[in-house]
């Protein structure tokens, strides 16, 4: 009161200082909670073989498990015997359980602006707050660390990455939910739809290699729309005839002889095993073998494939490329793009700005095709639609309390003028702790809001009881007498007021460590 130029010119360069970590903090729909185990899940080209996947997952649980961190791993490859679990031998599902006790974990060495002094000098800090030695985080178990004198430690993403393989990092649970919810397996995928598969196909592969070269990328790999391998066999319908047999009798012989037929089931106890029969290898491995597969006709006779087929461009059957699995969305074909970033380094919101650039300019997309970007970053813009709508909706509420409590709008605006100057220390707070907006963080700007305008009207209401007393008592005749009134109800009450904020922020606290 005695500076109030002074003070209120400080609080408005305060206000003003805000701007720069806001500049600074990222953005993302949530932060990821750490849920103890990992999900091991590489993308390879569909073309790979049943025996080539095997061999993979094989090697991947094998030097996986070498970790000392690392409790048990088991691999999933295949799909399910349903429509809801299209997974593709190119997709292949391990789950990393982790040894549930952190102080258990390999340990690393940390730099400390006292780890040149003597060891009886830096013997209090090490030994209470500053130790030179900690356990290593799951990010650095996944992609590494190095040392202050320059040693390489490779994490589980170096040992196990290979040629023409593209791994992700998911946690279980979170991998789930993103998968039913958006089919995107990577904290960042990119949707390119429109009515051609082999142009879609090309468009993702540009798409993917120019997000790869954004900082903080860790792999992107652009599903293979087209790159599936087939054999066509053109049945000749009157050759068939001829021989008293349909185009689906020619066809049972080709998936018996080719693909294998279930012909009985296996009971061992509670287990049930089907029972394929299929052609031996040297039979079915290359195609002049397959022409000359025996049919039975109705009348005994056995006749050559070979005969019963459509010749075309001088073979019967022929290896045609084409679609391995083909997606739809929203009724058009689509291509998807699996982009996995170092959250470490890079924020979704700030990683999606620039790569919508660097695809705007770099792949050009034509007219009839549409960009769609999903993964956590679509929840974040939905989320962000929400609170567009939430929040004016929260200040309304809060605006329309506090006039029914004071019944005088330059009230409201006293109490709602300190509310923006409570967050220059929020904005600060996050910046220091390297913090992003998120949900998380605008439902607590939205509690401080509250908080902050609950405070306000205590104060006030404060001011005005000390105000009516001091007039009742008649010591309001002169400034010195109205400064001493303000004193007292301002000042006195200071107390009460920092036990309510103290009650909330203490509650709260953990939440700012928790993992």
């Amino acid at each position: 009161m005695r500076h109030p130029v002074l003070t209120i010119g400080i609080v408005l360069l305060l206000g003003a200082s805000t701007l720069y970590p806001l500049s600074k903090i990222g953005s993302e729909f949530m932060p990821q909670l750490e849920e103890g185990d990992l999900l091991y899940m590489p993308t390879t080209d569909p073309s790979i073989s049943v025996l080539k996947s095997k061999e993979l997952l094989q090697q991947t649980d094998k030097v996986m498990k070498q970790f000392p961190d690392v409790t048990s791993v088991h691999g999933k490859i295949g799909r399910a015997d349903t429509a809801t679990d299209p997974a593709p031998l190119s997709m292949i599902e391990t789950v990393v359980q982790l040894n549930p006790n952190r102080s258990e974990w390999r340990t690393r060495k940390v730099d400390r602006f006292f780890s040149g002094w003597p060891s009886w000098l830096k013997w209090p800090m090490t030994a209470t707050f500053l130790p030179e030695d900690r356990n290593i985080t799951m990010d650095e178990l996944k992609y590494g660390w190095t040392d202050p004198d320059g040693t390489r430690h490779q994490g589980l993403n170096q040992a196990v990455t290979f040629p023409g393989v593209a791994n992700a990092w998911p946690y279980p649970i979170e991998n789930r939910i993103n998968m039913l919810s958006t089919g995107i397996k990577t904290p960042i995928g990119i949707k390119i739809m429109g009515p051609d598969l082999d142009k879609l196909s090309d468009l993702a592969q540009k798409a993917g290699t120019a997000v790869g070269m954004i900082r903080g990328t860790l792999s992107s790999y652009a599903e293979r729309s087209m790159g599936g391998v087939y054999l066509d066999f053109d049945v000749d319908r009157d050759a068939a005839a001829r021989y008293g047999l349909t185009t689906g009798d020619v066809q049972d012989v080709i998936q018996s002889a080719v693909g294998g037929m279930n012909i009985t089931t296996t009971v061992e106890g509670l287990e049930r095993y089907p029972v394929n029969l299929r052609y031996a290898r040297e039979l079915r491995d290359d195609l002049p073998a397959l022409e000359r597969i025996l049919v039975a006709t109705p009348g005994g006779a056995q006749i050559p494939l070979g005969q019963l087929l459509i010749e075309k461009d001088g073979q019967r059957i022929r290896i045609t490329p084409g679609p391995p699995m083909i997606r739809s969305e929203n009724g058009q074909l689509t291509a998807w793009v699996f982009v996995d970033i170092d959250t470490s380094q890079r924020d979704i919101g700030g990683y999606v700005a620039e790569a919508k650039k660097v695809v705007a300019d770099q792949v050009g997309i034509p007219a009839g095709y549409s960009v769609v970007w999903s993964g956590r970053f679509e929840y974040m813009q939905k989320a962000n639609e929400r609170l567009m709508i939430v929040i004016p909706i929260t200040l309304v509420l809060i605006v329309l309390l506090l006039y029914m409590a004071n019944r005088s709008w330059f009230r409201v605006i006293v109490i709602l003028l300190a509310v923006p100057f409570s967050l220059i220390g929020a904005f600060w707070f996050m910046y220091a702790l390297d913090y992003n907006l998120s949900l998380a963080t605008a439902v607590g700007i939205i509690a401080l809001l509250g908080i902050d305008a609950e405070t306000g009207q205590v104060m006030l209401l404060y001011l005005d009881t000390t105000y009516d007393r001091y007039k009742e008592k008649g010591l309001l005749r002169s400034k010195d007498e109205l400064f001493h009134a303000i004193y007292e109800g301002a000042v006195k009450r200071i107390r009460p007021k920092t036990m309510t904020v103290a009650t909330d922020m203490i509650g709260l606290l953990p939440l700012l460590w928790a993992t």
